[in-house]
């Protein structure tokens, strides 16, 4: 008998180094947690109110037609079935945070994931072409209109965590998502269940206080929002942001690293993730005085080049007037709970 055209998709997946993979379905199955099941409806009834309350800052291009970002079958006609899959990115590192040096979150500290993980997508679309010529599918890394963190849980890669990341049992915090939108009518995967229970640490843990809730982060006042999609390099910034922003100069881990789930993390064996010195040491007063030429070459294959040259000349500048605050102003020369294990 012929394996099931799920369990072939599958089995393609992981051949091609995804560490996951699950299938969700539209309409999609009861969830086994505390949310009720993802559903399109309720995903823009969600976005909406986040939108209402000005957390997506200056981030307009989310408040366009948040009806298709909300509905997969708005993006693909005929969408059935998603097939979600995520990548371990974490590395046996520890970022070096002497003075002098900036942070950059763990995720940027080696390839652009957008085109190592885009690659083996476009590979995986291929072989769905091949297994079945009558599907249509698109596929994404992070760069569609689709709420791939609500669908990977729905497909039970991990669940949401208060801190609105997606949380693996297995992986911990350390997944990058992708995902394929298929018209095929797929076997779904057991929803995820939220694991978080009476835990606070990364509420706790967030230097500025972004995560206002469980669950919800105002993106205004997230490290990662200020350090690289915040654009201008002189945004009007409150000395409290600035102070908590600290050392870091291109996105924020304090919230993941100090997840309980991630302490028996297992680091990546994608040679794509593994960092340089550039990255888990970075000087400065060297980015201070690297030009837009050299900034464009430098990091070239990597996430950092979002953030642009002159955000990250205005993050390093942060950085450093924080470095020269006088002791005892409550500046965060680096966070006690990063890489606490």
């Amino acid at each position: 008998m012929p394996e099931p055209l799920t369990a072939l998709i599958t089995q393609a997946a992981r051949e091609l180094g995804f560490d996951v993979v699950g299938i969700s379905r539209l309409p999609p199955q009861p969830a086994p947690n505390h949310n009720p099941s993802v559903s399109p409806h309720r995903l823009l009834d969600r976005l909406h109110e986040w939108l209402q309350r000005g957390f997506h800052a200056s981030m307009n291009w989310l408040t366009r037609d948040p009806e298709r970002r909300a509905d997969p079958a708005l993006v693909l006609p005929g969408c059935r079935s998603i097939i979600s899959v995520g990548m371990n990115y974490y590395t046996d590192h520890r970022a070096d945070e002497r003075p002098g040096n900036g942070r950059i979150a763990r995720y940027a500290w080696g390839l652009d994931y957008h085109n190592i993980m885009g690659d083996r997508l476009t590979q995986l679309s291929e072989r769905l072409a091949t297994l079945a010529p009558e599907d249509r599918h698109r596929a994404y890394v992070d760069t569609g209109p689709v709420m791939e963190k609500a669908w990977a849980q729905q497909a039970g890669l991990g669940w949401i965590g208060k801190h609105s990341n997606l949380v693996s049992p297995e992986f911990g915090s350390w997944l990058l998502l992708g995902e394929i939108l298929t018209t095929l009518e797929l076997d779904a995967d057991e929803a995820g269940t939220d694991l978080c229970g009476s835990c606070t640490l990364c509420i706790q843990a967030c230097p500025t206080g972004a995560i206002t809730e469980p669950y919800v982060v105002d993106a205004g006042r997230c490290i990662s929002y200020l350090t690289i999609e915040l654009r201008g390099s002189e945004p009007t910034l409150s000395e409290e942001l600035r102070r908590g922003i600290g050392n870091r100069i291109f996105g924020c881990d304090d919230c993941l690293d100090i997840c309980p789930y991630n302490h028996q993390a297992e680091p990546t064996s994608e040679p794509g993730f593994q960092p340089t010195p550039l990255t888990t040491s970075p000087s400065l007063r060297s980015l201070m005085d690297m030009n837009e030429a050299t900034f464009a070459a430098t990091f070239k294959q990597s996430p950092v080049r979002r953030a642009k040259h002159a955000g990250l000349q205005r993050n390093v500048s942060w950085a450093l007037a924080n470095e020269a605050a006088p002791a005892g102003n409550g500046t965060p020369a680096s966070s006690s709970s990063r890489d606490s294990r």
